[in-house]
């Protein structure tokens, strides 16, 4: 609370006046700063009726640093004039002098000056009038004065153009005598005693009303990364609709179960370098399932189950180089094969959220290290239809119903499609995920039975994050430029249903 004294010298000046006064006139009467004046208002505020205060916002003009010192010392222009002798000054010699190069250009301008470029012992500057008038610094004193009203708003302009003066939003209160006005204060108190309610003074106390629409002191605590935040969401949403969590644990994975198993050739561009991180130490992978191995060399290099594969081949050594798996669909088909080794087959459905890696080029969009949401059913008779009808419940419970399916070609998914959705701040539509009907050149070697199909669908954490948060370039969110700030600011995710 400000000092007694400064409220009940505050409360005298608001009792002289009928219609108010202005704070910022209370701190010239009063000679104190006028933030100290407004600290007082909200103290005099706190105690009840005392006063009424109405803030209000006014402009004025006021001088800045630089144009302090030239209404003391004079203009540049004016200091470059009166440093010029009758005979005249070297430029360079004039350029060494503090206000010589601004000073220079506005004499030249003013025409006090001329310039001799053709003299003989150099460009010499000379003057061409005897007796100037420093306007600039005439100004800038009325300014100083509080007289700013007699300039026109083009000269105070041009002085704000040259950084001399600055218009500056003033924030003041208008007090006036409020219903239970005094030019004394009484203190109130703020804690109900227990002397005071056995000796009953509590009755000629005034309480402090009490304030329950305050805020509380909000608890020091860990903020969760938006992404996490979403993830969670993806997570609630997936066993909501009676999925499965897959176990996700290994980042490194075979080529094997990461492409072989899915049906894509060894050929692919996908299994080149420049796409995916190799592991050089271990470098190769040595347990497969070897009857399952061998019907997948099968069904790429002789073809089988329907299909003439594709008749290359197929080496063991490609199939056991170690990598950073590329997709959680590695996890999918180890999932799978493990299902089919059950006696008799259930339906499924498993989702997981975890990392992938892949040999990417940064943009706003992509990222060499991201996260994939995986989706997978397995039953009798699925269908495209059955995928998309999936889909829209999926995406719609994140809040997202801008979708549009495109055809697309996969190695282990025919037909495929490609998941876009509008995103409000790009202004267009943005690539969410993938989606499509496993192959049986990739289920039935596993061993499921012939009439089970397998609906799968796949997409980044990241992007549909960037959605939800508006969010428009994908290393504000992750990575070493993230404003730290942004993760305790960002609200807590509530995904419309």
């Amino acid at each position: 609370m400000a000092d007694t004294g400064l409220l009940e010298s505050l409360l005298r000046l608001v009792e002289k006046v009928d219609g108010g006064i202005d704070s910022q006139d209370v701190a010239v009467d009063l000679g104190v700063d006028h933030q100290v004046i407004v600290g007082a208002v909200k103290s005099l505020q706190a105690l009840g009726e005392v006063i009424s205060a109405e803030q209000k916002s006014s402009k004025h003009w006021e001088l800045t640093g630089e144009g302090c010192e030239i209404a003391e010392q004079g203009s540049h222009e004016a200091r470059v004039f009166n440093a010029i002798p009758a005979e005249g000054l070297p430029q360079n010699q004039l350029m060494k002098m503090q206000s010589g190069k601004v000073g220079f250009s506005k004499a030249m301008s003013n025409k006090w000056i001329r310039l001799d470029k053709a003299h003989e012992g150099g460009p010499r500057v000379f003057k061409t009038v005897e007796t100037i008038e420093d306007t600039v610094r005439d100004k800038l004193q009325l300014v100083q004065k509080g007289l700013s009203a007699k300039l026109e708003e083009k000269e105070k302009n041009e002085l704000k153009k040259r950084k001399l003066l600055a218009e500056v939003t003033v924030k003041s209160y208008w007090i006036t005598k409020g219903s239970s006005f005094s030019t004394t204060i009484t203190k109130q108190e703020t804690e109900l005693t227990p002397e005071m309610i056995a000796s009953g003074s509590w009755k000629e106390k005034k309480f402090k009303p009490y304030n329950f629409e305050a805020m509380g002191v909000a608890p020091d605590c860990g903020h969760l990364h938006p992404l996490m935040k979403v993830r969670t969401q993806f997570r609630q949403i997936f066993l909501e609709m009676g999925f499965t969590e897959m176990p996700t644990n290994n980042f490194i994975e075979s080529s094997f179960w990461n492409f072989d198993s899915l049906f894509q050739p060894q050929q692919h561009p996908a299994r080149d370098q420049h796409d995916t991180f190799f592991i050089s130490d271990p470098a190769l992978a040595h347990e497969f399932p070897q009857d399952y191995l061998e019907r997948v060399k099968k069904v790429h290099s002789e073809g089988g189950y329907g299909s003439q594969g594709y008749k290359y081949d197929w080496k063991i050594e490609e199939a056991q180089k170690n990598l950073l798996r590329t997709h959680t669909t590695a996890v999918s088909a180890r999932m799978l094969y493990k299902l089919a080794q059950q006696e008799k087959f259930t339906p499924v459905k498993y989702f997981s959220i975890d990392r992938v890696f892949r040999n990417e080029t940064l943009d706003a969009t992509h990222l060499a290290e991201f996260h994939q949401i995986e989706g997978v059913v397995a039953d009798y008779g699925l269908t495209l239809g059955n995928l998309m009808g999936v889909l829209h419940q999926f995406f719609t419970k994140l809040g997202i119903t801008k979708l549009r399916f495109k055809p697309a070609f996969n190695p282990y998914t025919e037909p495929s499609m490609e998941v876009f959705s509008y995103h409000e701040g790009l202004k267009k539509w943005v690539e969410v995920g993938n989606s499509g009907v496993f192959r049986p050149e990739m289920l039935l070697p596993m061993g499921l039975p012939e009439g089970v199909s397998v609906i799968a669908w796949g997409l980044s954490l990241e992007r549909p994050t960037m959605i939800k948060y508006g969010i428009n370039n994908i290393r504000e969110l992750v990575g070493h430029k993230v404003n730290l700030q942004m993760v305790y600011d960002s609200p807590i995710c509530r995904l419309d249903s």
